[in-house]
């Protein structure tokens, strides 16, 4: 998963409650684009280029997954949802939101709903001005000037005043009383999404699950009776050995480390690939490797219907997991139910996702992550 890329975006309201609009708006793009990582001060300004009441301007910074055209149709919505009606053909006009692409992590791009770098932004101050609040030394790609070099060339002598309120950030999510966080959840629940997206937001130490090394998992697929021991064994001993070494890297009272794995997926898979007798040594051999590690201090199981984990592995395409049977994600997720009833201990949170889109859906991305912070 690509990490996000930062998108300054311009604000401004010359109707009603301005303050108000602009703060709402903020709201809007911590819930729909990304997160809000600077914002600058507020400014008033006179109408440019049509009669009307001042403006109140700001600009902000959002770190975004979205594509520029998914970030300006999120603008949209928003501006749509604070109450803006746009009248076609009229040219400038008071606006009680208006919000505007500026530049997009060093990007160009050009079409005819949108341009990038905003193709006024060096002639008008009062978008310089508080760009440059938040983001002096940027670049513009296109002119290879900084945003400070800009503001102090630009021809634009209108008279602006600091307006005497401040914009709020909204609030991150405070991931400071946990040093070990597990996700974990059946094949094609979006586990590994979310901790990597986790990992980016909150500058976690991420600890990813190396199946794609084993060489018994697509002989296991094809003939799971001959080689489920030897591909649980080999998933056990490299689930050890990777979270023995990478954690023992961590200072856990420092660092704020998120895998998208438990070493307890082994003993759960072994219950249902394995015959007695397998599963009985494979049992003993778990729990002498099990005491020496570092327990999560919460474990967090997303949970999904087979229908969606099915569509789920159809989509990412691996091959080997074509063929996988709507019963085997149901005793899966059996298993893992009935694993976490059996742990008092173990500080667990289990989320119903099967309607969740958190990777597309910035909502619903917030929405998981309150379920737990």
């Amino acid at each position: 998963m690509n990490p996000p890329k930062t998108v300054h975006i311009a604000l401004g309201s010359n109707q009603g409650d301005r303050f108000t609009y602009l703060q709402k708006a903020i709201e809007g793009l911590h819930e729909r684009v990304g997160d809000i990582v600077a914002v600058s001060k507020v400014y008033e300004t006179p109408a440019l280029g049509f009669e009307g009441a001042s403006f109140l301007n700001a600009c902000v910074a959002v770190n975004t997954r979205f594509r520029p055209e998914d970030v300006l149709r999120e603008l949209l919505k928003i501006e749509n949802d604070l109450g803006r009606e746009r009248l076609v053909g009229e040219g400038y006009q008071s606006r009680c939101i208006d919000l505007d692409i500026l530049l997009f992590e060093g990007e160009t791009m050009s079409a005819d709903n949108l341009k990038i770098p905003h193709p006024e932004m060096h002639r008008r101050k009062f978008v310089l001005l508080p760009l440059s609040d938040i983001a002096a030394e940027a670049v513009h790609p296109l002119l290879s000037k900084t945003i400070r070099e800009l503001l102090q060339v630009t021809e634009d002598t209108s008279e602006i005043n600091v307006f005497p309120e401040t914009l709020k950030k909204p609030s991150d999510f405070d991931f400071s009383r946990f040093s070990y966080i597990a996700v974990e959840g059946n094949i094609g629940a979006g586990k590994t999404s979310f901790a990597t997206m986790v990992s980016q937001d909150y500058n976690a130490k991420l600890i990813l699950e190396r199946f794609k090394d084993n060489p018994f998992l697509p002989k296991f697929y094809e003939d799971q009776p001959r080689y489920a021991f030897s591909l649980e064994m080999s998933f056990l001993a490299d689930r050890y050995q990777q979270l023995s070494d990478d954690i023992a890297q961590y200072d856990l009272f420092t660092d704020f480390v998120i895998s998208d794995y438990d070493v307890f997926k082994s003993l759960i898979f072994a219950k249902i690939t394995l015959q007695e007798d397998e599963y009985s040594l494979y049992h003993k051999l778990f729990s002498i490797m099990y005491k020496e590690l570092v327990k999560p201090d919460l474990y967090i199981y997303l949970y999904q219907n087979t229908e969606r984990l099915l569509e789920n592995i159809k989509k990412r395409g691996r091959d080997y997991e074509q063929n996988i049977q709507q019963e085997y994600l149901a005793d899966i997720n059996q298993s893992y139910l009935s694993f976490i009833k059996s742990q008092p201990n173990l500080n667990v949170k289990i989320i119903d996702i099967s309607e969740l889109d958190f990777v597309n859906d910035r909502g619903d991305y917030l929405k998981l992550l309150r379920e737990f912070i």
